[in-house]
């Protein structure tokens, strides 16, 4: 452990700012996989992620920010970053005539059921999508034609200098996987989402819907971080993989979903460099076939 990271360390005790150290990311990922991080720090409030800020920039310390660890595979050796998760003390939903508010932990199923209690309309495609509001909001997480930034009114989040701003939707540069956010060292903290009225139990049968499309087509069963790789245009990953013939193609524990060809899953003790590597072949074996260059949907650190 550097000494920067220690000095950090020890600033978040004296100031009792609650953390884990030297705790297993493969307990905090969907993939269950990935080493240590120095801190994992559970704040429960907006001004202590401030602080938490201000200190990794005293100390030079970067900052990965966690929800249900979805969409991420961390590396065997560990993470040299703090992590901050947002759980439970970031999960509250309110809700303003047809406006909701949502803070960056909660997750998207809860956010689909709260919205459909409301008889609120839009959400239903990403019920099941395996993510907290922030992750998704920062990758604009979508699924059966639908996208989050096709709900978004507002993000609130907090810049590199510790600064609230807002921004609304159309000033955050949204396309397919892609937010104002990528590559930004910025903290989101709350969404306005937009609905439309509807009736309940439409809504609700349609969240049943894709709920019953996801079960009977993804491979639920196994730890997986989702869509492996990003839909190139004109195509799409999953019918690539498979027309290679790689469903079950396997690397150590870690294979290409014989159920989808789209996840790789891990079947018991995979590791991250065994997924890197099977994504890896995947990649070149479908360039090899198809000509077509798959891209990761998955952030690897």
């Amino acid at each position: 452990m550097s000494t920067n990271i220690q000095l950090f360390i020890d600033e978040l005790e004296a100031l009792k700012i609650p953390f884990k150290k030297d705790e297993p990311m493969k307990n905090h990922t969907t993939f269950k996989i990935g080493g240590n991080t120095p801190a994992f720090i559970e704040p429960v409030s907006t001004e202590q992620i401030k602080i938490i800020v201000n200190l990794s920039k005293k100390y030079s310390v970067k900052i990965l920010c966690v929800g249900r660890g979805s969409n991420m595979l961390i590396s065997d050796s560990g993470i040299d970053m703090a992590v901050i998760h947002f759980g439970e003390n970031f999960n509250k939903i309110t809700k303003d005539e047809n406006s909701i508010n949502v803070l960056s932990g909660a997750t998207l199923i809860s956010l689909c059921n709260f919205a459909k209690e409301n008889s609120l309309a839009g959400l239903e495609f990403a019920y099941g999508i395996p993510a907290t509001v922030g992750g998704a909001v920062y990758m604009n997480a979508g699924a059966y034609g639908g996208e989050i930034s096709n709900v978004i009114k507002s993000v609130t989040y907090l810049d590199e200098d510790g600064e609230i701003h807002t921004k609304a939707k159309e000033e955050l540069d949204y396309s397919y996987r892609h937010s104002y956010f990528k590559n930004k060292n910025c903290i989101i903290l709350s969404t306005d989402i937009a609905l439309s009225d509807g009736n309940k139990d439409e809504i609700s049968a349609l969240m049943d819907d894709y709920m019953n499309r996801r079960k009977t087509k993804q491979p639920l069963n196994y730890p997986s971080a989702g869509s492996t790789f990003k839909r190139p245009e004109g195509a799409f990953a999953s019918a690539l993989i498979d027309r290679c013939g790689l469903k079950g193609y396997s690397v150590g524990d870690a294979q290409v979903s014989e159920k989808h060809a789209g996840f790789v899953i891990n079947k018991g003790s995979a590791t991250a460099n065994e997924v890197k590597q099977l994504m890896e072949d995947v990649k070149k074996i479908v360039f090899e076939k198809t000509g077509f260059t798959l891209e990761p949907e998955i952030i690897v650190l």
